[in-house]
């Protein structure tokens, strides 16, 4: 993209509402996607920092007025400038606390969907982060209104958020105080933390001090912070984008290179609840699905996004599966006929492929529906990659060849036929000599050049039926061998498959147990022992809820890996029922007798 979109807009009945063409961009882009929205108050430079992570001075509309120049929520994706083969999303979003939006939820509504969104949140601010500061972000205070982990109707901790939110940075626009706490000098991070600090007490003036800063607390696990100096004279601020760099602050200009290789270094992909990567186009999806709940009425919900997102992404996947084998079944088609034993590898190689392509883009197939419709079933036949219609197509290639071959070696003595050639005292034998050649060039030749998959009744020798009964028997096992090496193979990607799901989640919850360790432990040091014990018991309910899903997950593993050995014992056992019937039918055969010099 060249230049910013937007994303989120209003409708004209006041509800928001999705750009389709921006939705469009997104279907576009298969790679995973950093996701960095900045949020804050109206009119505090937020557009500049984006326009500065998009490597442009230009781009997000920087206003010159007291108006809130961004409305809704834009996005601009460029390639991520440190992390190979993945896409950088910015996201800039419509200014709070501006006065003449007149719905007092909306702003809720866009901080919401900027923490549903992205994998870092950038709050921006001007000034000091004092207690003005904080309390103007009573958006954090009201999120557990307006997010939802599970339904309505299951009770979630708050505590969980903290495995699914983004991270966290506070950067203070216009900063002009020392860095120094209790007369010693301080980092940024300090100075985040001194300012989120809590007090002691129960009065409902302390308690409505600490919330803000509990949920902040609380619900991002990483925290970091920049304090950006005065970029340049007061009366360029508003001209900032055009400004040469040697007019601004070349204090400004190190921090605002700190944040963007800071982002650009430690942002991480965006995941779903389950772990699973979100790309440009499963981010469209997350879009529409959240943006039209709200728009209902209804609260976003990550555990229904999830189901929503697994029905999508596992259609699509087993589209690109049957896809991968289709097309290269149809290119085979154009070499055939070919012989049984080549069109079953070739099958069974596509058929593998599909199933690593399904793989690499489904997630929650806990059931193996979408799995099982690219595999053999119990019956021996191809359910939805039906490999016996590309038999059936070689058998007939196979039929016109054999054909065209018999009428091409056929010409010279039917020629003679016409012209009277055999009509003549010992014209029988000869003709009997010239159609032995004939059958015995075409048995040569069709062997040779022509593959029949199946021996029909034909007027063929009884030498020639045998040994090609032999040879199917021999493809047979050959096949029951390449079976039994692919369904290894899928079990083993099943298993593969959900361990790298169950090792994202364990990942997630150990970010957030690391982060709520942390905050025990600086609750304990500061004297918050209330606060310490009630960590405590969240630490442990995580604890306990991470050991459910990972039993689950272990359940779920075991009985994918049984339906999938069911399925693969029902496959083999359909072979090895060919196999027995095709070894009783060569043992029953009457071996020919020698075959003399005449055509019978």
């Amino acid at each position: 993209m060249d230049k910013p979109v937007c994303l989120i807009d209003m409708a004209s009945d006041g509800k928001l509402c999705v750009q389709g063409s921006a939705l469009q961009v997104l279907e576009q882009i298969q790679q995973p996607v950093v996701v960095v929205a900045v949020v804050g108050l109206y009119r505090t430079g937020k557009s500049y920092l984006m326009n500065r992570l998009a490597g442009k001075q230009t781009g997000f509309a920087l206003g010159s007025t007291i108006e809130s120049k961004t409305k809704g929520i834009w996005m601009w994706c460029v390639p991520h400038p440190t992390k190979a083969k993945t896409t950088l999303v910015l996201l800039d979003t419509e200014g709070l606390g501006d006065v003449d939006k007149g719905d007092s939820k909306h702003d809720t509504r866009i901080f919401s969907l900027a923490v549903l969104l992205s994998s870092t949140l950038v709050l921006n601010s001007r000034g000091t982060i004092d207690n003005r500061a904080i309390e103007e972000l009573q958006y954090v205070t009201e999120l557990t209104e307006y997010i939802k982990i599970k339904s309505p109707d299951e009770a979630v901790d708050d505590a969980e958020f903290v495995k699914f939110f983004p991270s966290f940075i506070w950067a203070v626009r216009d900063f002009t105080l020392q860095l120094n706490i209790d007369g010693k000098d301080a980092t940024e991070d300090e100075y985040l933390e001194f300012a989120l600090k809590l007090k002691l007490g129960n009065s409902s003036q302390v308690n409505n001090y600490n919330l803000p800063r509990e949920c902040i607390r609380k619900y991002f696990p990483s925290r970091k912070c920049f304090t950006f100096p005065f970029p340049t004279n007061p009366d360029n601020v508003s001209y900032l984008e055009t400004l040469d760099p040697a007019e601004i602050s070349k204090r400004f200009l190190e921090v605002t290179g700190r944040f963007c290789q800071f982002i650009f270094d430690q942002s991480q992909v965006k995941n779903l609840k389950d772990g699973h990567t979100v790309t440009g186009r499963v981010l469209g999806h997350l879009v529409k699905t959240y943006v039209d709940t709200i728009a209902s009425g209804a609260v976003p919900c990550l555990e229904n996004a999830v189901i929503s997102m697994a029905l999508i992404e596992n259609e699509a996947a087993f589209q690109e599966g049957l896809e991968v084998y289709q097309s290269g079944m149809e290119k085979l088609k154009k070499s055939f006929p070919l012989e049984l034993n080549e069109i079953t590898s070739e099958h069974q190689c596509f058929s593998l492929m599909a199933t690593q392509t399904f793989m690499k883009r489904s997630f929650r197939d806990s059931d193996g529906k979408h799995l099982t419709s690219l595999e053999v079933s119990g019956s021996g036949q191809i359910t939805t990659i039906d490999g016996f219609n590309y038999l059936w197509d070689n058998e007939k290639a196979s039929e016109e060849k054999c054909e065209s071959l018999l009428s091409v070696l056929s010409e010279p003595m039917t020629e003679r036929i016409n012209q009277g050639f055999y009509a003549t005292a010992g014209g029988y034998d000869l003709f009997c000599q010239d159609l032995e050649d004939i059958v015995n060039q075409y048995n040569t030749l069709a062997y040779q050049e022509v593959k029949v998959i199946n021996e029909r009744e034909r007027a063929v020798l009884l030498e020639q039926e045998m040994k090609a009964q032999e040879q199917r028997q021999h493809q047979l096992e050959e096949k029951m061998v390449i079976e039994e090496q692919n369904n290894e193979e899928r079990v083993r990607q099943v298993i593969q498959k959900v361990e790298e799901e169950m090792f994202v989640q364990q990942q997630e919850t150990k970010r957030a147990m690391d982060s709520k360790l942390r905050e025990q432990a600086a609750l304990m040091e500061k004297g918050f022992q209330e606060n310490a014990n009630k960590m405590a018991s969240e630490i442990e309910q995580l604890r306990r809820r991470n050991k459910e899903v990972e039993d689950s997950k272990s359940r779920e593993l075991a009985k994918m890996i049984a339906d999938q050995e069911r399925r693969n014992t029902q496959s083999m056992e359909v072979l090895r029922q060919q196999h027995r019937q095709q070894m009783e039918a060569i043992n029953s055969r009457p071996r020919p007798a020698s075959r003399s010099c005449s055509i019978q």
